[in-house]
């Protein structure tokens, strides 16, 4: 009895494990097949991998593209794909040497060497070839050879922290895409506009050549490959961003030259409000989210010195406390706070236009605190009306989201740190001279001259100018917005821009270095004390040019620098030269 009991429990086990088994089987082969275990295999696309030799032609993502259709961050290279088995067969190698242009001999032996398709590179580097080269190896139709235009990533991003990167995180596909079905191969945006515009950018799925093999690495169906694409023809997305290609380039030269650190530059196209170049340093580092370079400090806050001065001038001009013909004198050999001790610069008496161009502290001190008896909060509404505060990036609506921004942690600026300060008169003469709590970004300071230029006609900065589908057509237009609320009136604008075309003509003026370069520009320089124990500075020039029929607003920026301020003012200079020499090429 005790026998035949425990026969019977053999077989309820036996049973049971079979019944486990069954079901192993069926969760593996029908249930999860797309997404097996916490990692979401795909099971079909790991069996098929295994029996396979594929190359990506492309991975299916959205790309981005300079405002003339150039890639940005990617390389899109006609070239010439082949596959190993070539190696297993006759085929006219001459004939394909010859139409490709390389030596046969190697490419011979690149195919004899190769476990896996590839593309045929020379000097490390695919080859180019042209539409006709193309054709006239495909109409050839021999198995294993393909002509096809591929795209490959590139070392260098232009502009990396405003393009951003890619992270294929699983804690990011959960956190942005909930229970969306997604390949465990995912890429996800990671940071700048890779991350504001995801959602469109997400892959639909690979395009690639592919040929089955069996487990020699022989074909399993015939020398038959196959082109595989999503069936979506108007995916992947192209993002048009504003970037100047050529712009952009200069630009990341120069600031390597000057060896800046920390900091970088950013350059507007007035007219349309868009992003021509950025630079933001230090660089990525190997590690995307870690050290500085993860950051990018344009559109994040610092101290602007003497640049704040032009708020003061706005301010002061509109309110009617002083004019630019006024023939009231300042004493600048004083301190902010009317002190001759300790004055780096002493420069005399000078009237208010002079004050401006040679950096006068003491009378931005004195006009600062003549504003608080009209109006506490005037320099915090001047500096509203100028773009110093809020966000000057593009928001708007974009399919599902009514305040989509285009811009990545674009920062808002301040100009008081606490409300008591508006009626301290120590507090005042600092925030006057652009110190004490006051942060704004390069982004900010690059779109009030923008605005100064346009007579105080204010708009929405834009990286992006618009979304096409893979075919080229309009997918969204990203139309130019203003930015709502009150501005300085036009006439306050010309006052203003002949006060920072002054800092330039004037021979003692900070920005006289300026003068007299291809295109005519107006600014104002900015030095900045942030650290003063460790005796760093932030030095700024911040302008527009050219003069006479406003173009371009550029900000050179230098961030907790040891040295003087020359060093930015040249680097603004031999960008004005250097984009005057891209704008007369064609001449």
């Amino acid at each position: 009895m005790l026998k035949k009991k425990r026969i019977y429990t053999f077989a309820i086990i036996q049973m049971l494990l079979i019944c486990a088994l069954l079901g192993r089987i069926a969760q593996i082969q029908l249930i999860d097949t797309e997404s097996f275990s916490k990692h979401h295999v795909n099971l079909i696309e790991a069996s098929v991998d295994q029996r396979s030799q594929t190359v990506t032609v492309d991975d299916g993502r959205g790309k981005f593209y300079d405002r003339f259709g150039n890639p940005l961050g990617h390389e899109e290279i006609p070239t010439l794909i082949l596959f190993p088995f070539l190696k297993k067969m006759t085929w006219p190698s001459k004939t394909i040497a010859s139409l490709a242009g390389i030596n046969e001999e190697k490419l011979l032996e690149s195919i004899e060497e190769a476990k896996e398709p590839f593309a045929f590179k020379k000097d490390g580097k695919p080859i180019k070839l042209s539409k006709w080269q193309m054709e006239q190896i495909n109409n050839l139709k021999i198995p294993g050879i393909f002509a096809v235009e591929q795209n490959f990533g590139v070392k260098h991003v232009p502009a990396q922290q405003l393009i951003g990167g890619l992270t294929q995180s699983a804690e990011v596909r959960d956190k942005r895409y909930g229970d969306r079905e997604l390949s465990i191969n995912t890429k996800f945006g990671d940071k700048g506009l890779q991350e504001q515009f995801d959602e469109v950018l997400l892959s639909s799925g690979e395009s690639k050549l592919v040929f089955h093999v069996d487990g020699t690495g022989g074909p399993l169906f015939g020398l038959d490959v196959k082109y595989l694409s999503p069936s979506n023809p108007y995916y992947p997305v192209k993002v048009i961003t504003t970037i100047d290609q050529d712009a952009q380039r200069l630009a990341e030269t120069l600031v390597a030259e000057h060896h800046i650190e920390k900091g970088g530059l950013i350059l507007l196209d007035i007219e349309t409000s868009e992003i021509r170049a950025l630079v933001s340093k230090p660089d990525v580092s190997n590690n995307p989210n870690e050290g500085e370079g993860a950051h990018n400090f344009m559109f994040k806050r610092a101290t602007p010195g003497s640049v704040f001065k032009t708020v003061v001038a706005a301010a002061a001009i509109e309110s009617g406390i002083i004019d630019t013909e006024s023939n009231r004198m300042f004493n600048c050999d004083q301190n902010i706070l009317g002190q001759s001790e300790n004055v780096k610069r002493k420069l005399g008496q000078l009237n208010f236009v002079d004050s401006f161009a040679q950096s006068c502290n003491r009378t931005f001190a004195e006009l600062a605190n003549d504003l608080k008896e009209i109006k506490p909060e005037l320099l915090e509404e001047y500096a509203e009306k100028l773009n110093l505060i809020g966000r000057s990036g593009w928001t708007g609506e974009l399919f599902h989201n009514d305040s989509f921004e285009q811009l990545y942690k674009e920062e808002e600026g301040r100009v008081w740190g606490a409300e008591d300060y508006k009626k301290d008169k120590n507090f005042i003469s600092q925030t006057a001279i652009g110190q004490k709590d006051v942060q704004v970004t390069p982004l900010a300071i690059a779109n009030m001259m923008a605005t100064i230029a346009k007579g105080g006609e204010r708009n929405k900065v834009k990286a992006v100018d618009r979304l096409e589908y893979a075919d080229g057509t309009l997918l969204v237009d990203f139309n130019s917005k203003k930015i709502e609320g009150n501005k300085i009136t036009s006439f306050t604008a010309q006052k203003l821009q002949m006060m920072l075309r002054e800092v330039v003509t004037n021979s003692k003026g900070t920005g006289a270095l300026l003068n007299n370069l291809p295109y005519s520009v107006a600014g104002k320089s900015g030095t900045a004390e942030t650290q003063q124990e460790h005796d760093k500075e932030n030095l700024w020039f911040a302008g527009y040019f050219p003069f006479e029929k406003p173009k371009y607003a550029l900000v050179t920026v230098r961030l907790n620098a040891t040295e003087g301020d020359e060093g930015v003012k040249k680097l603004f200079a031999e960008m004005v030269t250097g984009l005057y020499t891209l704008d007369h090429r064609e001449e």
